[in-house]
């Protein structure tokens, strides 16, 4: 059993907006995640840090989700900011239930357990140059809470490891609501996704103020899943 994580797959099997569009890397995508993912076995466990399907709904993405299923191992999704497919978890967990969808959960104001460290995350939100709006504060701290709410619920786990759609840090910013949440939590390391491109030289990728920052957006890691432990 091993744990992985990567984010921003962008499937588009059940609507029409295909990153094949954008060429390089992106070229044959679906492809190379399939191989990306051969690696894995049924028992292995792998985190989706958000933007996993473009559908408009559950139903526009079931396509994508099918493919999702029928990838190795079992795979934890959290929220991402091109989810707009994402419902409340009851009407999620049901639409999946009802399509014989049986690899993936939800993590939202949750934890899981693997091997006696707790699976923890969210979203998140991004504050860029400009963007620093009291609606943009609210959401902040709002993500900020439903971190803790995970974090709390790993109870005494030995070691919490941190999820996030958006990266924590970015450019000269800091979302400080967010990095209080993982450092109270005595969180050591935190994956997360969101940039691409040009973006990712704005990446923090290394250790600050003792914790671990690791990116997993899925064309930064050749559409491989990242090993955890």
């Amino acid at each position: 059993m091993a744990l992985y994580a990567i984010g921003d797959l962008h499937l588009s099997l059940g609507s029409d907006k295909p990153m094949d569009f954008f060429g390089g890397d992106w070229n044959n995508y679906v492809e190379k995640i399939a191989e990306g993912f051969s690696a894995l076995g049924p028992d292995d466990v792998c985190v989706l840090c958000g933007d996993s399907s473009w559908g408009a709904s559950l139903e526009e993405s079931l396509a994508d989700f099918l493919f999702i299923e029928n990838l190795p191992g079992k795979k934890i999704l959290l929220k991402g900011n091109h989810d707009y497919w994402w419902t409340t978890v009851a009407k999620m967990k049901s639409f999946f239930a009802s399509n014989g969808i049986s690899t993936i959960d939800i993590l939202n104001n949750n934890c899981f357990f693997y091997k006696g460290a707790a699976i923890c995350g969210t979203r998140g939100w991004i504050m860029e140059p400009g963007t620093l709006t009291p609606h943009n504060e609210k959401i902040t701290a709002r993500e900020a809470g439903r971190l803790r709410t995970s974090l709390q619920a790993a109870g005494d786990a030995a070691v919490k490891l941190c999820f996030l759609h958006y990266p924590p840090r970015y450019r000269e910013l800091a979302g400080k609501e967010i990095i209080a949440a993982i450092q109270e939590s005595g969180v050591k390391k935190c994956w997360y996704g969101h940039l691409h491109g040009k973006g990712r030289q704005f990446a923090i990728n290394g250790e600050i103020d003792g914790i671990v920052y690791e990116m997993v957006s899925a064309d930064a890691v050749n559409f491989t899943p990242r090993r955890i432990m």
